[in-house]
């Protein structure tokens, strides 16, 4: 695949990179890298907030349980390809430079999300329609863990000494934002239309209105600078040689990764689970997703400029520390006064907790990585972290919550995944020392 691109200007190695001395960084390149980052994920989460109509479309079943559990099976389906899209879209990133790689990322995304949002309903062609939503989950999974690398990597190398925690934040900050966008979509469509519609069509209508800024996120990243240097880029033998050298920080940061996807998708299922264990009306259930979805972009940039002053590893460790203590007290104020009001309390200090010590994390592990591995080595270990324990997630807790009858599940796992990525964060060494160049 990667030979099958063209060689345009847009696809060739560059030499030039913005100067890590310089102060005033065109805020047009980070625009440009979050734009299609959160174009990416705003795809890719729209798919769990909506996943109960999802579910009735294209996986009808005697029970609206089951048709959940198949729905965020399928959800699971896309974090598969995340590792396989980390390795090959990271490594290309690695060679031949970080424009190329987030222009092709944004070419299959767009490609994915059309085809999900146009495949015709179970009703319409039978077991075709769940086959084509998981082919699209696959490649929209593809995409996503090729985007992580060569993104962070950029605003890594875009910044300045001293401010590339905070530049690196935008990452998680863009993911924030996409949430926020995806609910204020949801209600919406809640609004305006009935249960009947939501299912026939109203889903559909967020992943068709966000793909009207593709052509925005294509024009601003073809006219990015490119951060990788030439003497830095690295031959597809030497990546693997090197990365074996740093495969004790590619295995601790998995397990940095999964404390905070489990968070992660556990708040962004929580407009499913509010719907279908709390009984909540939908908009109260999708408001909580604003509100989330707010507190992660906040909360990331915070953390991203505390992790600068600070050092990463504080600004990483006790937020997760924190989230592991009061996970379990918040959810048990959610399930004994379940309300709206109490379900953007409980998901907006788990997004703001998380997204503290997220954005910390962002930056400390590709400063740890040499630059002619650093895409394809963050790209792995989130891409792994993500398929494990993020892609289960949704699965896992709506499962557990079925089967012990307990509303407190997914409470308990949060703080079970924290306490090991605690484990796993303490064990990384502090990379503010070293240089990201």
């Amino acid at each position: 695949m990667i030979h099958a691109l063209p060689r345009t200007a847009a696809t060739e190695p560059a030499t030039a990179s913005p100067s890590s001395s310089d102060e005033n960084i065109p805020r047009r390149y980070i625009a440009a890298a979050v734009l299609g980052n959160a174009l990416e994920f705003y795809d890719f989460v729209t798919y769990a907030f909506f996943a109960v109509f999802i579910g009735r479309t294209f996986f009808p079943a005697s029970s609206p349980s089951t048709s959940l559990l198949l729905s965020v099976a399928v959800f699971g389906v896309g974090f598969i390809a995340r590792p396989l899209g980390g390795v090959i879209v990271g490594m290309y990133a690695d060679r031949v430079g970080r424009r190329p790689a987030m222009l092709w990322t944004m070419w299959l995304i767009t490609a994915s999300t059309l085809g999900l949002a146009l495949t015709p309903s179970y009703a319409a062609i039978g077991l075709a329609a769940p086959a084509a939503v998981v082919a699209f989950r696959l490649l929209q999974g593809f995409a996503i863990g090729g985007e992580i690398g060569p993104t962070t990597a950029f605003l890594l190398e875009s910044a300045p000494v001293g401010r590339r925690g905070l530049f690196a934040s935008f990452q998680l900050a863009s993911q924030g934002a996409a949430a926020f966008v995806a609910g204020m979509f949801g209600i919406a469509m809640h609004a305006i239309t009935t249960p009947e519609q939501m299912v026939s069509w109203g889903w559909r209508v967020p992943f068709l209105v966000g793909l009207l800024m593709v052509p925005v996120g294509l024009y601003l990243r073809r006219r990015l600078p490119e951060t990788l240097r030439a003497s830095r880029a690295k031959s597809g033998s030497r990546t693997g040689s090197e990365l074996r050298l740093h495969r004790r920080i590619v295995v601790l940061s998995v397990f940095v990764v999964a404390g905070a996807t489990v968070s992660t998708y556990v708040v962004n299922f929580m407009t499913s689970y509010a719907i279908t264990t709390l009984k909540l009306s939908t908009g109260g259930a999708l408001s909580a997703t604003l509100a989330s979805g707010l507190a992660t972009c906040v909360f990331a940039l915070l953390g991203g400029w505390l992790s600068d002053r600070y050092g990463r590893k504080r600004v990483m460790v006790w937020p997760r520390a924190v989230a592991a203590l009061v996970t379990v007290p918040l959810f048990m104020l959610l399930v004994n006064w379940p309300s709206a009001a109490m379900l953007v309390l409980v998901g907006s200090m788990l997004a703001a907790l998380t997204a503290l010590s997220a954005a910390a994390s962002f930056a400390a592990i590709p400063e740890l990585l040499p630059a002619g591995v650093r895409a394809t080595g963050l790209a792995i270990a989130y891409g792994l972290g993500v398929c494990l324990f993020g892609g289960s997630t949704q699965f896992v807790v709506a499962w557990l919550t079925d089967f012990m009858g307990s509303p407190m599940m997914p409470a308990w796992y949060v703080a079970a995944t924290s306490l090991v990525t605690v484990a796993a964060m303490w064990a990384l060494p502090d990379g503010n020392a070293r240089s990201a160049k």
